[in-house]
């Protein structure tokens, strides 16, 4: 067990803990997440209900294993709580933990290049590459945004979850919303989507002809992508060890 875990016996769930810090710290990084605005989340019990979410107000720069919130996305006191998380967070990964129990982590930002595809009039994603071919028929455009999610409009966006196969929320003149069975599965997929949003927005700028795949290729492109060993875990595995080599103090 960490140290710090030894210390705080009151944290649990601490390896996942661990990988969240580590995940906002590189999101971070990227310069994928908007000042203090964004949220992670991870479901820690059978049912969902129970989950992880950065505290209110907090960088994800900064942000250590022992910084994260436990949540009941059943507990209609949650925001009397003195450490009560962001009301927007608490409305919509609140509602998708209660309403979804299938996404074990949800992950939120508005990053540039997903969002700018979240603005354009048709934010469909075209499979033009590997990286866009990913997302076939594996994502839903929302085009309602009815204002800052709280709880009536967190549990909207939850009921368009509700198919497995849907991971990724383009979330309309918002941002994008990503689903997974883990931290590093989500994680990864966060990174990809806004690679492919990115690889997308730079074809349409240049004016020209996409040239876009085939439905089937398409298809089995994204089914190769889901099937590809291990990867997930790596990426996330490559990150904290760079972190470590930093002296990070994201696992504490």
């Amino acid at each position: 067990m960490n140290k710090q875990a030894e210390l705080s016996p009151n944290l649990t769930h601490w390896q996942e803990r661990v990988d969240m810090a580590a995940a906002f710290r590189w999101t971070a990084r990227l310069d994928m997440h908007e000042g203090v605005a964004n949220h992670f989340s991870l479901a820690v019990s059978e049912d969902g209900s129970k989950f992880l979410m950065n505290p209110n107000q907090a960088h994800f720069a900064r942000m250590k294993a022992s910084s994260l919130l436990l949540l009941d996305a059943n507990d209609p006191k949650t925001m009397e709580r003195p450490d009560a998380p962001d009301p927007t967070a608490w409305g919509l990964h609140g509602s998708i933990h209660r309403l979804c129990p299938h996404a074990r982590c949800v992950m939120h930002v508005h990053s540039i290049h997903a969002t700018v595809l979240a603005c354009l009039a048709d934010s469909t994603l075209p499979p033009i590459d590997q990286n866009t071919a990913a997302f076939y028929n594996r994502y839903v455009v929302d085009g309602g945004f009815g204002g800052l999610a709280f709880e009536d409009e967190g549990a909207r966006c939850a009921g368009m979850l509700t198919d497995p196969k849907v991971k990724v929320m383009i979330m309309g003149n918002h941002g994008v919303l990503v689903i997974g069975d883990s931290i590093a599965d989500t994680f990864n997929r966060l990174y990809y989507f806004e690679r492919a949003a990115e690889t997308y927005i730079r074809a349409l700028q240049t004016g020209q002809k996409l040239r876009v795949l085939s439905d089937e290729i398409a298809e089995k492109t994204a089914q190769e992508l889901e099937e590809y060993p291990d990867q997930a875990e790596r990426h996330l595995a490559e990150l904290k060890a760079i972190l470590d080599d930093e002296g990070s103090n994201y696992a504490t």
